[in-house]
């Protein structure tokens, strides 16, 4: 079972529209829903579990009854942090598989993720039992300890990564990483992901390439990046580029479900 576990609790501060972030519309439809789709229409992915803020459940199970969300189990109410979020969302899903399902973790505001990163996602628990979507940083990344004045040390770029989402692992495994965390930190103070998680437990983590369209809207300026690359897709279709992930996924609906594929 490969089970897709949807955060989208967040109030939207930052992005300063009135609304949280996750409902905004980009081409009349809710930035949500852009994400949610993604996953309805991945070929691997059985079900799909979301966390929103409370007062917005009724609203979203509309919203995918309107975009055919066919996939969407449950939905419940948001955490006090997003990793209170995604603990409470692994363990309703734990309600319904078993625990050696494959729960990818995603944020509801990364409406971009490639096709092909959510198979190499499942592909990987499956060999080496997580992933954690990766691209490498083009940029120098420095690391400052007082807030932006001083640079305290820059890690060779050639070794530096940019974590995105999905987080992958199987459910027993990352639900049983935060009930251990939780013992000590219940605020999950600086765990920032399921990569920090599972290394401050000292557990290996594996790498899969993500793709740089993967972006997390948090900001106004997020939203012009995504309408661009949907302006991309949008014209890749038109004038015969490539495959769209909409078109690709019907394509993988007829082939032969292997492993590999």
């Amino acid at each position: 079972m490969n089970i897709a576990i949807i955060f989208a609790g967040g109030s939207g501060e930052r992005m300063g529209a009135g609304v949280p972030k996750q409902f905004l519309e980009i081409n009349n439809k809710p930035i949500l829903m852009h994400t949610l789709k993604i996953f309805e229409e991945h070929h691997k992915i059985d079900k799909i579990y979301l966390a929103v803020l409370g007062d917005y459940i009724e609203y979203v199970w509309a919203l995918s009854r309107e975009y055919k969300i066919t996939k969407l189990i449950d939905i419940i109410p948001g955490g006090s942090t997003a990793q209170d979020t995604i603990y409470k969302t692994l363990k309703r899903a734990r309600q319904d598989n078993p625990g050696d399902s494959i729960a990818l973790i995603h944020d509801g505001v990364r409406p971009f993720v490639a096709y092909d990163v959510i198979s190499r996602n499942i592909k990987s628990v499956k060999e080496k039992g997580s992933a954690i979507t990766s691209i490498p940083c083009y940029e120098t990344v420095l690391i400052s300890k007082d807030g932006g004045q001083t640079v305290d040390n820059l890690p060779y770029r050639k070794e530096a990564y940019s974590a995105q989402a999905p987080q992958s692992f199987y459910l027993d495994d990352i639900i049983g990483a935060h009930e251990d965390v939780r013992k000590t930190n219940p605020e999950y103070e600086n765990l920032v992901d399921s990569c920090t998680i599972m290394k401050s437990l000292g557990k290996d983590v594996n790498l899969v390439e993500g793709n740089r369209g993967n972006i997390k809207i948090t900001t106004p300026i997020d939203v012009y990046y995504f309408r661009g690359l949907l302006q991309y897709k949008e014209n890749e279709q038109a004038f015969g580029f490539g495959l769209t992930d909409k078109m690709r996924s019907k394509i993988h609906y007829y082939l032969p479900k292997d492993e590999d594929n």
